[in-house]
């Protein structure tokens, strides 16, 4: 698969880094490229660099780890590039009172307002709520695998992420639509649970096996 990593800083860079070693294509971006020049170098030819408008375009597939604050802009100024295209959105608005997008997401609930500043994406809320080290030490044990929360509208966009959540070592839990997000955002009882798929569905009161 081709990948698109748009913030190829902590989360974005494990991630990305997991499923080159996967096996996928992964093109990582971010606001400074050659930052991230000798990573990719590190990882072999499946790996590549370029402008955040060349990991869009490059992409079938798309995992967005950016401050909250630049996805308006981001939606805007790549529209036309992820019209259709499977998001994993991996950002979140700041603690506290914050800004008035995060006012917003954190009221209406952030799957729903990520979806809105991302027009036209088959948006899949995924690797938000667990930290990029908890993702590592996952992705190198057998057992006890870290349970990743995903939430969409797109059935489909559900599936290729459930897929992708396994591919980088961690076992997806499917809590529901993105309006049901809100279980694991910030405050919610999932955010930062960094636990097992069986306690995240405890914490969450979900049936095992969703």
């Amino acid at each position: 698969m081709r990948i698109g990593v748009i913030g190829a800083g902590w989360m974005g860079g494990t991630v990305g880094r997991l499923w080159v070693q996967a096996g996928h294509e992964v093109l990582f971006s971010s606001r400074h490229p050659d930052e991230l020049v000798s990573m990719a170098s590190r990882l072999g030819p499946r790996a590549s660099v370029g402008t955040v408008r060349q990991a869009a375009e490059f992409g079938s597939v798309l995992l967005f780890a950016v401050s909250y604050d630049g996805l308006p802009q981001l939606g805007c100024d790549l529209q036309e590039l992820i019209t259709g295209k499977i998001v994993l959105d991996a950002c979140n608005p700041p603690g506290g009172s914050g800004n008035a997008l995060a006012r917003e997401a954190m009221s209406s609930g952030v799957g729903p307002i990520s979806a809105k500043y991302l027009p036209g994406t088959r948006l899949v809320r995924a690797f938000s709520a667990v930290d990029a080290t908890s993702v590592e030490a996952s992705a190198r044990r057998q057992d006890g695998k870290l349970g990743v929360p995903l939430a969409g509208d797109d059935t489909d966009a559900i599936d290729l992420a459930t897929q992708l959540v396994r591919d980088a070592g961690c076992e997806p839990v499917i809590v529901g639509d993105l309006a049901a997000a809100t279980s694991f955002q910030r405050g919610g009882p999932g955010f930062r649970a960094n636990t097992t798929a069986s306690e995240l569905r405890r914490l969450l009161g979900l049936p095992e096996g969703s």
